[in-house]
């Protein structure tokens, strides 16, 4: 037992020192754990280190690029930066749960029409969802920008920027095999592999942009996903604006 002074003790208390935690709980409890507050939720270390937030191999995550399933519902992911704007796509296998990322776009220093006309490349049919912050910017930039996007075409709307409820849905997907990446992600992985937190426990938000566009897309992209409507569909599902008709997104 530490001595912090004459009369203070530091007492660390863990999952072993309770008797109503059995194995088969304990081995529960720290599979559903992130890694890097595994020793402070099992024993009762206050100390959350630094190193890479999601510890999982590459190997276990990356995949040969396949063709989507017409019926695997798709949508994405933006982060918004000058320096950097990044989108995430990810088709849903909804049989297994499993959500592939299968095409990015990363970019800095281009107008919001040059990401738009990017973006509709890949599908104008396809929804997505943008940080409402707008990256550092107020919100109420962050709106106006979501704005611009809509009379853009983009079938867009704000995203659940909930950062380590976010975190925590990508860990528990990727370390389950139920978040796949196409191995043609390249900035995805160059970013994947860095992805980091200092030695207080803190985010390292450098180079972390399209790791924001996969938490959008995994906390709010996948409940809006859908699949691309037939041709006799299209005037229904789109107007004009290139917004829906049927959502109003």
């Amino acid at each position: 037992m530490p001595e912090i002074s004459p009369s203070k003790y530091t007492v660390f208390a863990g999952w072993d020192d309770v008797p109503h935690l059995d194995t088969d709980t304990k081995r529960e409890l720290l599979a559903s754990t992130p890694p890097h507050l595994r020793d402070a939720r099992s024993k009762g270390i206050p100390s959350l280190g630094s190193g890479a937030i999601y510890p999982v191999p590459e190997s276990e995550i990356t995949c040969d690029p396949f063709q989507i399933p017409d019926h695997w519902p798709r949508a994405y992911g933006m982060d918004v930066g000058w320096n950097r704007t990044a989108n995430a796509w990810g088709a849903w296998d909804r049989t297994t749960d499993t959500i592939y990322l299968f095409s990015e776009h990363y970019k800095g220093q281009a107008e919001p029409s040059i990401h738009a006309a990017a973006i509709k490349a890949r599908g104008a049919w396809i929804p997505g969802v943008i940080d409402p912050a707008a990256r550092g910017r107020a919100q109420t930039d962050g709106e106006s920008l979501l704005d611009t996007y809509k009379d853009l075409g983009l079938l867009i709307r704000k995203a659940d920027n909930s950062r380590e409820a976010g975190i925590y849905a990508v860990w528990e997907r990727l370390s389950t095999g139920r978040l796949k990446v196409f191995k043609t992600m390249q900035n995805w992985l160059a970013e994947y592999r860095i992805y980091r937190r200092d030695e207080k426990g803190h985010i390292i938000k450098e180079n972390d942009h399209i790791m924001d566009a996969t938490r959008y897309l995994v906390m709010s992209g996948i409940a809006i996903s859908c699949t691309k409507p037939s041709d006799e569909d299209d005037e229904y599902y789109h107007n004009d604006s290139g917004r829906s008709g049927v959502g109003g997104y």
